[in-house]
Order: structure tokens, then sequence, then C-alpha cells
């Protein structure tokens, strides 16, 4: 597993398509969060042509470096290692699993498993560092994404104890508890930091209530 993965923990930040919102306005909310305490951002943008992702890229990595936080750019190997992004993150239809880890070497690399706990036995084997499952509860942002169930998480988390386990899918300050409870090492979050009014303020109760289920998924494991 690639050394910066254990990094991967907590609130991990999702980046909409700029479209009307404009970059700037997505960079200012990164900043805010990255100043709250997210540690991880994935840089995803299917509006954009790839000369703009590089750039966005290259301007989310100096933000994330400064604040000591990992950056994953969404289906693009060459993006990711030519920004200076720690990892890249791969969907049903980005690439190949083994050829990006070959291509990647020690950087991060993370698979989209969606509701196919297959899907990520195959991710690891091939040697993903990190698996997502979702959408845990209903998404605004893919409302007809596939649903997957918390006890997925949970049986992935027993599975691979070595692996980072990702919960993605309208999580938000009132269930990001029980996705950390279920054993998600990060919970993946978009709607619910963009779409606040006061993002920074959003990060920090999102933080909170993540550690409260840590804390409660910890209590458990000693317990049986």
């Amino acid at each position: 597993m690639a050394l910066e993965a254990t990094r991967l923990a907590g609130i991990y930040l999702l980046t909409p398509d700029s479209g009307a919102r404009g970059f700037d306005s997505v960079l200012a909310v990164v900043e805010q969060s990255l100043g709250a305490g997210v540690r991880a951002v994935q840089y995803r943008d299917k509006t954009a042509d790839d000369a703009q992702r590089l750039d966005r890229a290259y301007r989310l990595a100096a933000l994330t470096r400064a604040a000591g936080a990992l950056l994953i750019v969404n289906d693009s190997i060459d993006i990711a290692m030519r920004s200076g992004a720690n990892g890249v993150h791969l969907g049903r239809d980005d690439g190949n699993v083994a050829h990006a880890r070959r291509r990647l070497s020690n950087q991060l690399l993370g698979v989209s498993c969606y509701n196919q706990l297959d899907r990520a036995r195959a991710a690891i084997a091939a040697g993903a560092d990190a698996v997502a499952f979702g959408s845990i509860f209903e998404s605004v942002t893919k409302p007809a994404a596939v649903r997957a169930p918390l006890a997925l998480v949970s049986e992935a988390r027993a599975t691979w104890p070595q692996r980072r386990i990702i919960a993605i899918g309208g999580i938000d300050a009132d269930n990001v508890a029980t996705v950390a409870a279920a054993g998600a090492h990060a919970a993946a979050v978009l709607d619910a930091i963009f779409g606040a009014e006061n993002p920074a303020q959003a990060v920090h109760e999102l933080i909170r209530r993540f550690d409260q289920g840590k804390i409660q998924h910890d209590e458990q494991r000693t317990t049986v």
C-alpha cells in the first residue's frame, strides 16, 4: 500500500464541476475547507478540457501541499502525475487498475467499487490502495447512482484491514457518524460542504460527528 494512503482519513472533499460557479469559487471553498481541517481533496471536473484540468490541478496541488493535505485527481493518471498530485481515483470506465498501479509507482490509487465487493477484491489484487463504496445514501449530485448498504463498508473493512475504505454518496452531518461507525476510514463529501452557507463551519461539524462515529467503531472492535 502506498505510504500516503494512511493519510486518507476523515472528511474527504470532492470538488464539483466548476460550471456556472467558476473555478475560483471552487478554489475558495477548498481553501476554507483545508483551513477547517480537511486533509484530502479529490479534484473532479467533467466539464473542463484537459488543459484547464491540468492548470486547475496545479492550483489545487499548491493549496493542498501548503496545508499538508492530499490531492487525488479523478480519472486521469496523466494529470495526476504532471500536476504533482498525490494520486488518482479511477471509476468503472477510467482504465485498467493494474496498468495504473505500474504508472503511478508509489502514488495513491483509489478505485470506485459501487456496491460490488468482487470489484474491490479485484482492484486490491491489482494494487489499489483505497476502495470506495456507494452511493451509501441518496445523492444530490448523482440521484440515479446505485445504492450500497453500510454493511458492505463494514465487510470491506474487516476483509481488507490494510486498505483504505471510503464511503461516498449523500453523506452529510446527519449521517456521517453512521458511516464512520460502520468502519469507513474516510467519508467522501461534496454537497454538504459546497452547498453550505459556511463551508468551514460545515467541515468542523462533519469532522466532529465523523470522529464520534470512529470512536463508536473502535469501541465495538475492542469488545468483540
